[in-house]
Formats: C-alpha cells, structure tokens, sequence
C-alpha cells in the first residue's frame, strides 16, 4: 500500500486537521477576549494556579489549534492537545449524574481519538509538514 495520499485522501486529510483544530482556536480565542470569565469557571473546579492554566490553555489551543490546522508539527501538537483535553475531560467533565456532562466527557474523548490518529499517521496532505 502506498503511504502517498491520493488528491481526495490529500483533501480528506485537510478537512479533518480543520474541524480537529476549530474547536482549539475558536475556545482560545474566546478565552483571551474574556480572561476573568475563564479564570473563574477554572478556580471554580478548583484547578491549582488558574492564571497559569489559563495561560496554557491559550497557548495550547491557540498555538498548538494552529499548528494542527497548517499541518506543521503535527504529530507533536496532536499529542499536546489530546493531553490537555483529557486533563480539560477529567478536570470539568467528570459530574457523570448530569448528562450534559457525560456528553462532554464523550466529546473530549472521541476528540482524542481523532488527534491520535494525527499522531500515529502525521497531518496527510496539504500540510506544512508535508509540503513537496
């Protein structure tokens, strides 16, 4: 089997890195334009240093968002980011008697399942990483 994608498995692999990243970057950005707001929601969970886990969740879903979206570094912004939603799923998600949340837990995970598939096989085509 050929490990070069074909212009549909090129496009495929393009639409996925962008529905995969919006997520990211739509949240970060929301979470710069009201700072308080998310640093409240985090103390309220009682999550240790929120100024610093706002600051990381910027710049992860922000910065990493990025990276995912254009392909570059792929592999290594999908792992980051599949780390921090499964710390965002087991820090805000975990109230499994309100089905909201357990909808929420579900998302995050089936959100990872995509970013590991990022990690196992790279950002497939259009993408920085693999730029001819």
């Amino acid at each position: 089997m050929s490990t070069t994608l074909n212009t549909s498995g090129q496009f495929i692999t393009l639409v996925s890195r962008i529905f995969l990243s919006l997520i990211f970057i739509v949240s970060g950005v929301g979470k710069i334009a009201s700072p308080y707001a998310t640093i409240g929601y985090i103390t309220s969970v009682g999550a240790p240093m929120p100024e610093v886990a706002y600051a990381i969740a910027i710049i992860i879903e922000v910065g990493f968002g990025l990276a995912l979206l254009f392909g570059f570094k792929a592999k290594l912004a999908a792992a980051v980011i599949a780390v921090f939603t499964l710390a965002a799923a087991f820090l805000f998600h975990t109230d499994f008697a309100n089905q909201i949340q357990t909808i929420m837990f579900l998302k995050n995970v089936t959100i990872i399942g995509g970013l590991l598939q990022i990690v196992a096989y790279g950002a497939g085509g259009f993408s920085i990483d693999n730029r001819k």
